[in-house]
């Protein structure tokens, strides 16, 4: 089986492996003596055209679950206790299939959602690859945005399987993308197998084929908010990022081409530090995004084992998850264009910093930086990456005298 072969970063896993191990050192998962995970399926409304939408729900015996549907393969619940053991959901989403729906009609903000062909930004949709050049919707003038105008997102997708053990409970949703779908070449046959365990841990698998040479750059794009849903600013949660690197962008949120250092910026996570201590400094980076949305460089190997990438806590309900990927890159995103239009299962409306977003991913318009991790996926090879998110908890600091 073959994998895409990134550029290897000259940086230590030394790092990567000390990161995880303090983190998870702080994060106590809520534990049980039996640990069964379970597996169920249900309607979850129909599209326009009749056809039947599917939700799938994974969960085990410390309180998390799992909810995700066979339209555009997204997550609509992730539900884990606090520190008390009261549980919510850390994701934002809607009840209905309609949200999603209404969501996608007006341009999307990708709740939850399965993004592809190409996550992230394609400078003014345009690529060359092999000497010809393609030509992608534009969907985020001036550049092409998640994969065009109807992305993977807006598919429904296939229960291509399911199961269940004694430690985990997993279903593969799968899609085939014929040949010069939003302009990119080849058939591309796609699946993401979601598993959650009794460690607590989602894992994402993604694997794809192509019949001719493609590119391709898959992701997840859950808003997470471990307050709970509708809870309000995720400016207070602690935020710590594997990286010692990351790719600046232009005024588009289009990579100049440069590697550049987090040290003495206000991307710096490498020691955790609350997310809002920066957000509004007079930086032109987060002037560019009104916010964080930019690629981290993953400190160590990419396209092997999952290493560490980010650590989250929200102290006030010491719900904590790591973000593990085999991907180069983690773009962090504070939901800079949540304005207010939309509102969820809380019915609260959702607005600017109301979730944060962990995209493990490529980097972004790599086809044109050809310094970058390549994106090119070829006949013969297999796209082979995975994201874990494992959710803990942290206990509470014992008061003065205790």
């Amino acid at each position: 089986m073959l994998r895409i072969s990134p550029t290897r970063l000259a940086t230590s896993l030394l790092a990567a492996t000390a990161l995880v191990s303090a983190t998870l050192a702080s994060a106590t998962p809520v534990r049980a003596a039996d640990a069964p995970v379970a597996l169920a399926r249900a309607g979850f409304g129909t599209m326009a055209d009749g056809k039947p939408v599917e939700i799938l729900t994974l969960r085990n015996a410390h309180g998390v679950s799992v909810r995700f549907i066979t339209y555009g393969g997204i997550i609509t619940a992730i539900d884990t206790p606090d520190r008390t053991g009261h549980t919510d959901d850390i994701v934002l989403g809607f009840p209905d299939l309609q949200g999603y729906t209404v969501d996608s009609a007006q341009g999307g903000l990708f709740f939850g959602a399965m993004i592809g062909r190409y996550a992230n930004r394609i400078a003014r949709g345009t690529f060359t690859l092999d000497g010809a050049t393609y030509h992608v919707p534009v969907t985020a003038p001036p550049n092409a945005l998640h994969g065009g105008t109807r992305g993977f997102d807006k598919h429904l997708w296939t229960v291509d399987g399911t199961a269940t053990d004694a430690h985990s409970a997993s279903a593969t949703l799968s899609l085939t993308s014929p040949d010069g779908d939003q302009g990119f070449p080849g058939t591309l046959k796609v699946s993401v197998t979601y598993t959650l365990d009794d460690q607590d841990r989602l894992t994402l698998h993604y694997r794809a084929t192509t019949d001719k040479p493609t590119v391709l750059n898959l992701t997840n794009h859950s808003y997470f908010n471990l307050g709970g849903e509708g809870s309000g600013s995720i400016e207070d949660e602690i935020l710590q990022i594997n990286a010692d690197h990351f790719t600046p962008t232009d005024p588009t949120a289009i990579p100049t081409g440069d590697i550049a250092p987090v040290a003495g910026t206000p991307l710096d996570f490498r020691k955790p530090m609350r997310i809002g201590v920066h957000l509004r400094d007079s930086y032109p980076q987060l002037m560019f995004a009104r916010g964080y949305d930019h690629n981290w460089v993953v400190n160590g190997p990419a396209g092997a084992a999952p290493r560490p990438a980010a650590h989250i806590v929200d102290p006030r309900t010491g719900r904590t998850m790591d973000v593990l990927t085999s991907q180069p890159g983690l773009q962090v995103y504070t939901s800079n264009s949540l304005d207010g239009a939309y509102a969820g299962v809380s019915h609260r409306a959702y607005r600017q910093t109301d979730a944060i977003a962990f995209e493990a991913e490529h980097y972004p318009d790599s086809p044109n930086h050809p310094s970058f991790p390549t994106t090119t996926l070829r006949p013969g090879e297999t796209f082979d990456y995975t994201t874990i998110f494992h959710f803990g908890v942290q206990p509470a600091a014992p008061r003065h005298g205790q």
